[in-house]
């Protein structure tokens, strides 16, 4: 099947449902979409502290609610989900980890149900992290990366949460024949992130001239990718009717540590940096890294070349004329 790259591969009045969507990652994903496609989005949000329907620029359907409530009859009948609502703060995660156990596992269930009795799916598409292979740092390989079948081994009740809606959609498929692809991506970057995050919070101590609150050492290291690099390579997967029951990684190969992304915010705004260590977060993982062999040869395949903005040159972009 050839991979859908214009409007005309796409019938009039697809609909597609994007969890998620008034959301960081999802919020892209729609802009990504409906910049490129014509179909029908609604966007389901519960809203919470981390969604604004801002972020979306394009007008869809929207249905503010919660993913572990939401009925077949509100989302009607819909080619494709894209499932990306999750609660995905680690921190937050240690202190109280039943909001991950209801949205990640109960949210999911509650998609699955609907989406296995709906006669026009084509494809369950869930949105997944690299942190469900766990700490990159325990093999006993050097710069080991992770593969789709590799081990799942989560270290937080975020982690844990997120692999256990992987094995739900697995199981589904297996049970009742529900087609599904699961992504695995890697810390992405951009516009319209929260600002509990990582980056954002580091920028903006750094302005205001904070200390900025370091687990451990700082040699954490992990994997970066552009937001809006991430949803392209789920529409193109999405369409793709080849790619259909499997996992499929996406990552850049982009990994540094967090200590040396503090130092290059600091050196873009021409700031000094006031580090202040702090005891290590419970469970910390030291190293996450995904191998994307899979995703570099789907591309192939299609006689396709895919180029990642790099996070050095987006803060560049975006920071550099605050010196």
């Amino acid at each position: 099947m050839v991979l859908a790259t214009s409007h005309r591969n796409i019938r009039e009045k697809m609909k597609i449902v994007v969890t998620g969507g008034a959301g960081f990652i999802g919020s892209a994903f729609i802009n990504h979409l409906l910049d490129n496609f014509e179909c029908d989005v609604l966007c389901v949000d519960k809203l919470t502290y981390a969604g604004s329907r801002m972020n979306i620029k394009h007008n869809v359907s929207f249905l503010q609610k919660d993913i572990c409530d939401v009925t077949s009859d509100e989302l009607g009948e819909f080619d494709y989900i894209v499932h990306f609502a999750a609660e995905s703060h680690v921190d937050n995660s240690i202190k109280n980890g039943l909001p991950f156990v209801r949205t990640n596992v109960e949210g999911t269930f509650n998609l699955l149900e609907i989406s296995r009795k709906n006669k026009n799916l084509k494809k369950f598409i869930h949105i997944s992290t690299d942190e469900v292979y766990g700490d990159m740092d325990e093999h006993f390989a050097i710069n080991h990366t992770a593969t789709e079948t590799n081990e799942i081994k989560p270290s937080s009740y975020y982690s844990a949460t997120k692999a256990a809606s992987d094995m739900l959609v697995i199981s589904a498929n297996r049970t009742y024949g529900l087609p599904y692809l699961i992504t695995r991506t890697c810390n992405n970057f951009g516009e319209h992130q929260f600002e509990e995050k990582f980056l954002p919070t580091i920028t903006r101590s750094i302005k205001q001239g904070k200390p900025i609150p370091i687990y451990g050492d700082g040699k954490q290291v992990r994997e970066w990718m552009y937001v809006y690099d991430n949803v392209k390579v789920i529409c193109d997967l999405m369409f793709d009717g080849e790619i259909i029951n499997r996992v499929m990684n996406i990552g850049t190969g982009f990994r540094v540590t967090n200590l040396d992304i503090i130092k290059t915010i600091g050196s873009i705004l021409n700031q000094d940096v006031r580090i202040e260590h702090v005891e290590d977060r419970l469970g910390h993982d030291k190293k996450y890294g995904l191998n994307s062999k899979q995703m570099k040869f789907y591309y192939l395949s299609k006689d396709k070349t895919i180029e990642f903005k790099n996070l050095y040159d987006y803060l560049e972009e975006h920071y550099g004329n605050e010196k």
